[in-house]
């Protein structure tokens, strides 16, 4: 191919560093942005906009080789200028080049750090004026009616066309904008000739013209065969016309006629009827294959199906709703006079808002199993929605209509399911909601369960004014932590603590053995259960708070025995003893914290409040040599490691009054462990415990070991008072402990723990931790802690001597159980 070659003004070729191209041939008059990342073309760049901002762009023949060499690159390329440079956050340059002259490569002067050229601008000859100037005419006719039959074509690309006369100018812009592959273009930017060019365009758009024309044929003839198709649909819905004007069966009338009839019929609010009613009107001008008419008639039979004034009678006696409750659970007194109040005062007015309660407690304590009594006891029909796991707002509130599939809320769907609109609905497991993106189902519970807001309770589905106020909701959870603070403020909060070992026997009597009994084909005559088996199964084979586990183990027996009974005799009779429980269930699973078998050293008994119930930990101390470091170990929290700490500084604050050094606690490490604790254990009520086990361990006098304590420590020795008194003596009672020291600020609480356990145990409300130590340690005669100076444990002792065991004479005053 002939190039003629332009030099440069002091007679010289270019010297221009190069960038290479992938996928795209820059043409002369065409601007282009550019996002450049390879290294050595940054560094091209840099040296361009460094000097005179010019550079040779060439495309690369494969455009995944991201190391080209100059063999992998075109000769023929465009020289350009650089008009805007951006460096972007992620290392990359973003830059707009304008295209200005075809030019060639001579060779290559360097290819680090950058690819840098010699090349000489390609000149095209000079053109007859006449044929140039009616190649050019006809190249625009042609491009024109290329644009009406292209409609991605904008008009400002065509404007730009066809004011050009130039030919090279020309040429070079139809180039860059016509859809061609890579070669076809590189091809046109290595013909330096105008009319060449023009040529090879004008061939290319009368090719795409001649496709384009195909392309609107097959076009019209689609949509002559859609309107063909529609007219097909409408004959057919003539015809349908015709067919019920001559009296044949019409189905979708008589639906509406039914629907009709029903609206009619139906109680129901002055809003929702005029809704049916419009809704219906819509669905008689519907066809009845559409797919609107399917959704009207699905709302119309929501509305249709909803108890909006259907009411169950209720049961007012109060006699025999306490008789029920009493048949049903064991126990549980808050909940049973809270249930008769309301009966008390539903007897009194003709309408009163339905109370709102929610049943707190561990599992297995009836919660469930209790919303069923209530429904049973006053009358009403009982309905139960799950909430674990709900994280969408629209399972409460329903989705729109708009929506395919649509469907009301699951407060609706169970009014539904109820039949009346004053059921008792039971919402369970409200601690165990989540949120994410698709909105947070307890927020759109806070109307649900507000007595000032639910009587007009509004679904999205039905997008009309519901009446929940006749509703009386019981919600569960296991804990409140859980439970949202605006929920919790519209919620009238029942604890249930869980069940002593007393209520479990009578709760096994009268319930479970029975129950299990039946369930597994026995009868009374097969299998009796003693007292100690059943306290051995409650204390070795559970842990727990409820009555679920013992359920279990109770089952497994009874499989046991209906084993023997099928192989050996329908009359065979099985007495299970505590001893037989071992070996029916194996060995034991758990082991009941008991008081120590002597009076230990740096060791006190705790009390914490677990999952399961009140639970007895032991607390040990442990003073070695050291630098002052106080170690906590078992699975604390933080909480708890906080209090440890301020428990610690109140006996560096009494030191003396100990009999302690004033550096004691810069020659030793303290060492505070919670042995055989399995789950995580939080909070500040063991505050006065470790205090204690501190003062013995440091004093080296012996802790009683028939006394368990509980209460949170301030830095001034203050006993503050703590929660879940009920479990802890519980704990207690279980452990053979005979003391327990509760704070002061407690004894109000006291009232709330069973007869049975109050009379078992001595508790001794405390106001100041001396008082604690006092109660706890065993102290002589000749030494009385607090009062007097205790002697130094070097002047008795040496280092390796064990601790010094109190006289027996000290336990005297240990009251038995």
């Amino acid at each position: 191919m002939f190039f003629k070659e332009r030099k440069t003004s002091d007679g010289a070729n270019r010297a221009v560093p190069l960038l290479p191209l992938r996928n795209l041939v820059l043409f002369p008059y065409q601007v282009v942005p550019l996002i450049v990342g390879r290294k050595k073309s940054i560094s091209a760049l840099q040296k361009s906009a460094e000097t005179n901002k010019v550079m040779f762009l060439v495309a690369q023949h494969d455009a995944n080789n991201k190391e080209p060499v100059p063999e992998a690159m075109f000769q023929v390329g465009t020289l350009c200028n650089i008009l805007q440079m951006l460096r972007l956050p992620d290392g990359t340059v973003k830059v707009l080049v304008e295209g200005k002259q075809r030019a060639k490569v001579l060779h290559y002067q360097k290819t680090n750090p950058y690819f840098q050229v010699e090349v000489s601008e390609i000149v095209p000859q000079e053109q007859e004026p006449p044929e140039t100037e009616a190649l050019v005419r006809t190249v625009k006719s042609a491009f024109e009616r290329y644009q009406k039959l292209h409609s991605g074509m904008t008009p400002e690309t065509v404007l730009t066309v066809t004011s050009i006369d130039e030919a090279s100018r020309l040429s070079d812009i139809l180039a860059s904008r016509l859809n061609l592959n890579l070669d076809d273009q590189q091809s046109l930017l290595e013909e330096p000739e105008p009319p060449a060019r023009l040529e090879r365009i004008l061939k290319y758009l009368q090719s795409e013209i001649e496709i384009l024309q195909v392309e609107r044929k097959i076009k019209s003839r689609v949509k002559k065969q859609m309107e063909r198709t529609q007219k097909e649909y409408y004959l057919n819905e003539r015809m349908n016309a015709i067919q019920k004007e001559l009296g044949e069966k019409d189905e979708f009338r008589s639906e509406l006629q039914e629907l009709e009839k029903r609206i009619k019929k139906k109680d129901m609010s002055e809003e929702a009827t005029d809704r049916a009613n419009r809704e219906l009107r819509k669905l008689k001008m519907m066809s009845p294959m559409s797919a609107e008419a399917t959704v009207v008639r699905n709302y119309l039979d929501w509305i249709l199906a909803l108890p909006w004034n259907e009411l169950s009678t209720e049961q007012l006696e109060l006699d025999l709703a306490s008789r029920i409750l009493d048949e049903d659970h064991y126990g549980l007194r808050k909940v049973k006079n809270r249930i008769l109040e309301y009966l008390a005062v539903a007897s009194l007015v003709e309408k009163m808002k339905g109370p709102i309660l929610c049943l707190v407690g561990p599992p297995g304590v009836g919660k469930t199993s209790l919303g069923q009594s209530i429904a049973r006891a006053t009358g009403r029909r009982f309905v139960r929605q799950a909430l674990g796991g709900v994280r969408d707002e629209a399972e409460i509130r329903g989705h729109r209509r708009t929506y395919i599939g649509a469907l009301p809320g699951k407060i609706l769907q169970c009014l539904k399911k109820a039949g009346t609109s004053n059921p008792v609905f039971l919402l369970d497991e409200v601690d165990k909601m989540s949120m994410d993106f698709r909105g947070d189902p307890s927020s759109a519970l806070l109307e649900v369960l507000d007595p000032e807001q639910n009587h007009t309770f509004n679904d999205h589905y039905l997008d009309l004014d519901y009446d929940l106020s006749r509703v009386m909701f019981i919600c569960t959870a296991n804990t409140v932590e859980g439970v949202p603070p605006a929920l919790l403020d519209r919620l009238e909060i029942i604890h249930l603590p869980g069940y002593t070992e007393r209520e479990k026997l009578a709760i096994t009597r009268r319930y479970l053995l029975p129950k299990q009994l039946e369930a597994n084909g026995l009868k009374p005559e097969n299998l009796t259960m003693t007292r100690q088996a059943v306290s051995t199964i409650i204390r070795n084979y559970t842990k727990e708070a409820g009555v679920r586990g013992l359920e279990r183990e109770i089952a497994a027996i009874c499989r046991k025995v209906a084993r023997k009974v099928v192989r050996d005799s329908r009359d065979f009779h099985v007495r299970v003893t505590s001893t037989t429980v071992k070996k029916m269930l194996g060995v034991p699973r758990y082991l009941v914290g008991t008081a120590e078998e002597r009076d230990e050293v740096g060791v006190v008994k705790g009390l914490a409040v677990t999952p399961w119930g009140g639970e007895m930990l032991s607390i040990e101390v442990a003073v070695v040599p050291g630098k002052g470091k106080l170690i906590l170990t078992g699975l604390l929290g933080d909480w708890l490691k906080e209090s440890a700490t301020a428990a610690f500084s109140y006996i560096r604050s009494r030191a003396q009054q100990l009999g302690l050094e004033q550096d004691f606690h810069e020659k030793n490490d303290f060492h505070i462990h919670y042995p055989g604790n399995s789950i995580k254990t939080d909070g500040p009520s063991a505050g006065i415990a470790m205090a204690t086990a501190l003062v013995s361990a440091l004093t080296g006098i012996p802790v009683r070991r028939d006394i368990s304590m509980t209460g949170e420590i301030s830095l001034r020795g203050r006993v503050l008072p703590i929660g879940g008194l009920k479990e802890k003596t519980l704990a207690a009672h279980r452990g053979e402990i005979a003391t327990v020291l509760i704070p002061e600020q407690n004894k109000k609480d006291i009232q709330e723990i069973p007869p049975q356990i109050r009379d078992a145990l001595q508790i001794k409300p405390v106001f100041h931790m001396d008082q604690v130590l006092q109660m706890a340690l065993i102290l002589d005669d000749a030494q009385a802690l607090l009062h007097t100076h205790v002697p130094k444990k070097e002047d008795e002792h040496t280092d390796h001597e064990p601790p010094r065991t109190m006289s027996p004479s000290s336990q005297e005053n240990t009251v038995p159980m």
